[in-house]
């Protein structure tokens, strides 16, 4: 895939706004198609891979309260949580009610990992890591200059 090169300063007078925006949603809507070839929401994705993460540390009310702030799609987290444990992939030890993966929703969990995989490669393509943090750290200062958090999530 080609791309036109530009002037430095015309590249540099371009809306960030457009380009921030552009590149989320194609970015985002990418991530979710690859998702949905699972039948699987960005938070079902952030769901397995918080409790993936670290096993045993997370109720619905935690992982709900950790997870809605990034959540553009009114989930109901409840429901998400159901629907895990309806397919096998979730349980929720008796008296714990801790969040738990079942091998099949670690697999499941990896599938889908290995679909975002593609979708992240495809994204990168042509852009070495030198290039991508730093996009990543001048975004970053754009949060924090217009009173945003600057940390990484």
């Amino acid at each position: 895939m080609t791309i036109t090169e530009y002037p430095q300063d015309r590249i540099a007078a371009q809306p960030i706004g457009y380009w921030t925006r552009e590149a989320a949603n194609l970015a985002i809507g990418a991530i979710r198609t690859a998702l949905a070839e699972e039948d699987l929401t960005q938070p079902h994705w952030w769901t397995l891979n918080h409790i993936a993460a670290t096993p045993g540390a997370w109720t619905r009310t935690t992982l709900t309260a950790k997870l809605s702030p990034y959540d553009d799609q009114n989930t109901d987290f409840d429901a998400m949580y159901t629907d895990l444990t309806t397919r096998g992939w979730l349980t929720e030890p008796d008296g714990t009610l801790t969040l738990t993966l079942t091998p099949e929703g670690e697999a499941g969990r990896l599938r889908a990992h290995a679909r975002n995989a593609k979708v992240h490669t495809r994204m990168r393509d042509g852009i070495d890591d030198e290039a991508y943090a730093s996009t990543i750290n001048v975004l970053r200062r754009l949060v924090v200059n217009l009173g945003g958090e600057g940390d990484l999530p």
